[in-house]
């Protein structure tokens, strides 16, 4: 997109200013890469600020707008980016992450992931208080990075959950300010999260790349959805985001996604050991899962 249709005045499309969403902390992070300090942006909590909403089957949660704060994103205060090389993580990996390989690449790509992120988010600002917009682009920087970061620290899957919610952003900001062509994004964001979370599958299962250092696999910021969570998230996005073009391939992949989630929760019974909700949106995917692969009649009806 050309930078031409925005400007600085994008993010104005938000609303007028309200009353504090966020704080800077008093202890400052140090960049790994660049070696220079800069100031963490930290969400209040409390006051009104967030109103749960809905939860959607991606385990997005949707949060209602207050008279007081407007819309609320928490999203967007989960990455840090230092100021002086754009370097992006999630804040505890600017602790975390002791490679010093990581640190070289990311040094060498600095340049190259500005250029590319300022193509879809002309104009973003790592320096002030983050917008929506601003908020996606720092999510955009992440996904970059994480390219770059050592597999003892589990960047695929991090690389999954960051696309994920890079199109939830994206699809934000099209609401926010529709005729940018946000909403394409998203879907090619959601493309990416589908390759990710099946690759963090694939990685697992291998035993080529480790989630074991994960605490808190989201997908988004209120509930932990754990490892079922990734295989419920790898059979949604295939069943929504997948390939139509090889119906044979597609219809296999729905096969294995639909076997894969009758073996974890038990084709739908209740379990006391699984998530409320995620119990649900798995029993809706396995209906929708049967349904099209019923319906192409190319699979039989066994379930194990």
């Amino acid at each position: 997109m050309a930078k031409k249709n925005f400007s600085k005045a994008f993010v104005m499309d938000e609303g007028p200013k309200k009353p504090a969403i966020s704080y800077w902390a008093k202890e400052e992070v140090m960049c790994p890469v660049c070696q220079k300090p800069f100031k963490q942006e930290v969400m209040h909590q409390g006051g009104g600020r967030t109103i749960a909403g809905n939860l959607t089957d991606e385990l997005h949660r949707n949060y209602e707008p207050s008279k007081k704060f407007g819309r609320v994103y928490p999203l967007i205060y989960e990455i840090g980016v230092c100021p002086n090389c754009h370097t992006a993580l999630f804040w505890k990996d600017f602790k975390g992450i002791k490679d010093g390989a990581t640190f070289d690449r990311l040094a060498a790509s600095s340049e190259k992931r500005i250029r590319a992120v300022e193509t879809i988010f002309p104009h973003y600002n790592v320096n002030d208080e983050r917008t929506l917009f601003d908020g996606a682009a720092m999510y955009y920087l992440a996904l970059l990075c994480y390219e770059n970061v050592d597999i003892a620290y589990s960047p695929t899957f991090k690389r999954a959950e960051i696309a994920l919610r890079l199109a939830w952003l994206c699809q934000d900001i099209e609401h926010v300010s529709p005729g940018h062509n946000y909403d394409y994004i998203a879907q090619v964001f959601y493309r990416k999260a589908l390759f990710f979370y099946q690759q963090t599958l694939i990685n697992e299962t291998g035993r080529i790349e480790s989630i074991e250092s994960v605490s808190h696999f989201g997908p988004d910021t209120d509930k932990n959805y754990g490892y079922d969570g990734i295989i419920y998230l790898s059979g949604l996005l295939e069943y929504k985001y997948g390939q139509h073009e090889n119906l044979q391939l597609r219809l296999k992949k729905l096969e294995d996604s639909k076997k894969a989630i009758a073996r974890i929760f038990g084709l739908g019974k209740s379990s006391k050991a699984k998530p409320g909700p995620l119990l649900e949106v798995a029993r809706d995917l396995y209906d929708k899962l049967a349904a099209e692969l019923g319906s192409n009649n190319i699979f039989g009806d066994d379930d194990e």
